[in-house]
């Protein structure tokens, strides 16, 4: 089946095709087809260049992958509309400032009426028309002429070619069960018999087929059948068959007539695709699975402990009122609830509730999309807190696991909304990227399978310009019908809705009230003590004057919270609150509440008699203040809301950053050089390693924390083949040195190790654990010392080895005699092969020139090994050091000292921030923190606002 936009037609259900007025397009080379697929899988929406780039190559671009872009495209439209312009009213493949789009009638594509004839089979399937039932699942199969997208290539791709082939065996089991219903017990024989051949563990299809012989007179075949399950469940998975297949046994062996009637319900309704006795899939199926399930465990103890940390349940959080709101920004009712009520009538959808009935509501909504609006403080990540936990408690069968995200990252014109969701699921459950244990690509597989419900946090924490764009982009995302939950701040949605004219279609929009005086009240007083009276004045200033300024600072559960917080110790007097001469207006509460809310939150609280004092760190709250206020200006500097420990870096000005990573190692290389030959060479050493490390340092970018575990099973054939490219390297160092070949077998076995080793750094084994800061920071040490150490030994060794046993090289010099350019090229391709694996191209060309530099020097060899090991451990030392400074964690270490040594923050700055956590000033969202209330960030960045910028 093909379809049209404009004059072209596209076939996706198999090998890419196209056609305009009837012939057949010449789409080009395989990876110009990959791109245009891309693209009609996001028809009318631009894609950009680096999201293309990212969708067809993934991780292994080639180093020209914009321009070839630019070239596939440039090609594919002389293709798709020959004669016109990018740009023109007809076009087709479009060039927009935010990339390239494709236009189209997304719903004409094969993909989309395959989806809607299994939607209309399954109707007619559940009304009891069996033969429409066929005739649709019949005619959704007869679109398909092979694997979709046959023979390209890229991450997109291949998620969504599972996703298709996933979709592809459901409705073959579908159509099996149909055949069944209608009677037709031997082509539902035959086609369940394929269908096992490729899903072998798939208990649903062993069912169905039992089912299907027994109907047709074949009892022993059908017990059989059972035998075969059972044997194969035994030797591949180690489990029995599930009581549904076991039951269904026992009821053919005695011959029940109730089996030639409709099928039992486990057999008759197949969801959502091949399943095994326990609900699981085929093998890939099974882990995918598996991993759904781990990853909301994950969630739910990631967030319990956060909603732990907040005292949320210390006893209840502020009561939270929600509505539906009155703002112009909501779909209509008949859209929201999906009825029968005539098209594009405009009634309001109303919908009221508190955090009691807030999951109920949301599963009653058809779409299970959901706009949570709020204003500053209100309790937006409070509900989608406790929505979260909520899901994660009592499930409802096949509902997709809930995964709870802040939305900052997210830039729409960059990447698509899955795109970026599969990328927050791997930095988040680093545990998901386990193939062995989830199989390829689980957090791909996962979302394009729908088993992840987004809760999105946020939105208004986007760049503003974007947010318009980002509500269309969350609405196409959605479209299918997938869930979703998102919050936003009330006046940056509207302006958004009215800016772009965009609104998420088929989502209930729903608004925080504010806090109601007897709900404040409650939440105040509900931790005193019995007797306890100082909140009485209080209390009955907020009944007498519910308009007051008091009562107005105290409409958000974030003032509410702080209140409380401010006036947790005995001695504070809470009717302080109630000067009129120092607080008139609700602006100087809300001020006083937030410069009280860190001195309490850091308040020491004597022991009890008897009891031991609590365990340290203890900070004492001005310094803990001091310290959150810089933090709070670099976050606002670097504009993010995330603190990642290994972006604190940046906090230090370009050139400082430099000199403090660059000079050390070029210390220690310039000593190297003196110790070999004189101060001369030494200052040659020192002066080209300080230019090349200063600039990497103050301009190149490092890359992110590594997410590793150490483990050795299973990584015998990787090791083989990086140890197989190290010893090469050592062969090409050896010949290019002259080495006695001895001393080369042994620089091959250095160099074999080196680079084989961190195959045994893999990723985390267990999904079930969240990512945090600590973690990380744990995972991030590993990968560096590993990478620092084995850099270290290989290449200082060499130099040793070099530095002793060269001898008869043919040297080609310069300079007169004292720089050798046989020496300096490989000496310089080395450094630049180093430099470009610290600091991408900037460090391979400023590293590559140092390497030349100082490799081309020449030198006499010395005449004993000793100080030829001395010599060279002194510049693995250097090596070492430049290499762990290019990484998170060695340049997190670096940076922590330099912020202590100038007072901006404490030298175990990470136990401080979880000390902070604790306390309630921060949050943790994964593998950064945030403070916990955005106006307190803030609050804490315009405090002294004369004083110089923390960020230089």
């Amino acid at each position: 089946m093909a379809e049209a936009f404009g004059t072209v037609r596209y076939s996706l259900l198999g090998p890419l095709r196209a056609w305009r007025d009837g012939q057949e397009l010449d789409l080009g080379w395989a990876r110009q087809q990959a791109v245009l697929a891309v693209l009609l899988l996001e028809m009318n929406r631009p894609v950009s260049v680096s999201a293309i780039v990212d969708a067809v190559w993934g991780n292994d671009p080639p180093r020209n992958a914009r321009s070839t872009v630019q070239t596939y495209v440039s090609r594919l439209r002389r293709v798709l509309q020959p004669g016109r312009t990018a740009n023109a009213r007809n076009a087709v493949l479009l060039s927009t400032d935010a990339g390239y789009q494709v236009r189209g009638d997304p719903t004409e594509l094969d993909v989309a009426i395959f989806e809607r004839r299994l939607a209309a089979a399954q109707d007619h399937r559940a009304r009891g028309d069996h033969e429409a039932a066929a005739a649709e699942v019949d005619a959704a199969l007869a679109l398909w002429r092979g694997e979709p997208f046959g023979g390209l290539e890229g991450p997109r791709l291949e998620a969504e070619r599972r996703r298709l082939s996933e979709r592809h065996a459901f409705a073959r089991e579908l159509r099996a069960a149909i055949r069944l219903e209608l009677g037709q017990n031997t082509a539902a024989i035959a086609e369940l018999t394929r269908l096992i051949g490729e899903f072998p563990l798939q208990e649903r299809l062993r069912g169905l087929l039992m089912l299907a012989l027994y109907r047709a007179g074949r009892q022993a075949d059908a017990l059989a059948a059972y035998q075969d399950v059972r044997r194969l469940l035994a030797e591949e998975l180690g489990i029995d068959p599930g009581p549904e297949l076991r039951d269904l046994h026992e009821r053919i062996l005695r011959n029940e007539r109730e089996l030639a009637g409709p099928a039992p319900a486990m057999w008759r309704h197949p969801a959502g695709g091949p399943r095994d006795g326990a609900g699981r899939a085929h093998p890939e199926g099974h882990r995918l699975d598996r991993a759904a399930r781990e990853l909301a465990l994950a969630v739910a103890q990631q967030w319990r402990a956060e909603a732990a940390a907040r005292s949320l349940f210390r006893p209840k959080p502020v009561r939270l009122r929600w509505s539906s709101t009155g703002r112009p920004v909501a779909a209509t009712a008949s859209a929201v609830l999906d009825d029968d009520g005539e098209p594009g009538r405009a009634e309001r959808v109303d919908l009221h509730g508190d955090l009691d009935g807030l999951v109920e509501a949301f599963r009653l909504l058809p779409a299970r999309q959901l706009v949570i609006l709020g204003e500053p403080g209100a309790g937006k990540t409070v509900l989608a807190i406790l929505l979260t936990l909520g899901l994660l408690d009592a499930p409802e069968p096949g509902e997709p696991a809930p995964v709870l995200l802040p939305l900052s990252s997210w830039n729409p014109r960059r990447d698509h909304l899955h795109t970026w969701l599969v990328r927050k699921l791997v930095e988040e459950y680093p545990g998901l990227a386990n193939t062995a244990a989830y199989g390829p690509d689980a957090p791909a597989r996962l979302v394009a399978t729908g088993r992840v419900m987004p809760v999105l946090d946020g939105l208004d924490e986007t760049p503003p310009g974007l947010h318009a764009v980002a509500i269309d982009a969350l609405d196409e995302a959605i479209a299918g019908g997938r869930p979703l939950v998102v919050t936003c701040r009330s006046t940056e949605y509207e302006k958004a809705v009215q800016h772009g004219g965009a609104i998420l279609a088929r989502a209930a929009v729903v608004e925080i009230e504010p806090v109601g005086i007897e709900d404040a009240v409650a939440y105040l007083t509900a931790r005193r003590r019995l007797g306890e009276d100082r909140w009485d004045p209080v209390v009955a200033h907020l009944r007498a004057h519910p308009e007051g300024p008091l009562a107005c600072a105290l409409s958000t559960p974030l003032m509410v919270d702080l209140t409380r917080t401010a006036y947790a110790d005995p001695t504070g007097d809470p009717a302080e609150l109630l000067d009129a001469a120092r607080f008139p207006g609700q602006a100087e509460i809300e001020e006083h509440l937030l410069d009280a809310f860190v001195p309490a939150a850091y308040r020491h609280h004597p022991p009890a008699p008897g009891t031991r004092p609590p365990p340290p760190p203890r900070y004492r709250p001005a310094q803990a203040g001091r310290w959150l206020t810089f933090l709070a200006r670099h976050l606002r500097h670097g504009h993010t809301h995330d603190l990642a420990w290994w972006q604190l870096a940046d906090a230090m000005p370009r050139r400082t950053r430099g000199l403090v990573f660059g000079l050390p190692p070029a210390l220690l290389c310039g000593l190297t050089g003196g110790l070999a030959a004189g101060p001369v060479i030494g200052l040659v050493y020192g002066l080209s390693f300080a230019v090349a490390g200063v600039i990497a340092h103050g301009r190149g970018r490092r890359t992110g924390p590594v997410r590793v575990e150490v483990r050795f099973r299973g990584t015998a054939k990787r090791f083989l083949g990086r140890f197989a490219i190290g010893l090469t390297i050592g062969v090409a160092l050896g010949l290019g040195w002259a080495l006695p070949v001895l001393l080369t077998l042994m620089l091959c076995v250095v160099f074999g190790l080196a680079t084989g080793s961190h195959v045994w750094l893999d990723a985390p084994a267990d999904a079930t654990r969240a990512s945090s800061p600590p973690a990380m920071l744990r995972q991030d040490r590993v990968a560096t010392l590993s990478f620092t150490l084995s850099t270290a030994l290989a290449l200082g060794l060499f130099y040793a080895t070099a530095y002793t046993f060269s001898r008869d090289i043919r040297a080609i010099p310069v300079l007169g005699g004292v720089f050798d350019l046989e020496l300096a090229v490989p000496a310089g391709l080395a450094a630049a092969l180093l430099g470009r694996s610290l600091f991408g191209r900037l460090g391979s060309v400023t590293y590559g020139l140092a390497g030349a530099v100082i490799g081309g020097q020449v030198m006499t060899p010395t005449s004993t090994f000793a100080s030829g090991l001395a010599v060279g451990g002194v510049f693995g030392l250097a090596v070492g050091l430049t290499v762990a400074s290019s990484r998170a964690w060695g340049a997190f270490a670096v940076t922590r000292a330099w912020l202590a040594l100038s007072g901006r923050a404490p030298l175990r700055l990470i136990r401080f921030l979880d000390d902070a956590h604790r306390r309630g000033v921060l949050r943790q969202t994964g593998a950064v923190y945030q403070f916990r209330h955005a106006r307190l960030r803030d609050h804490l960045a315009n405090r002294n606002a004369e004083s110089p910028d923390p960020s230089g």
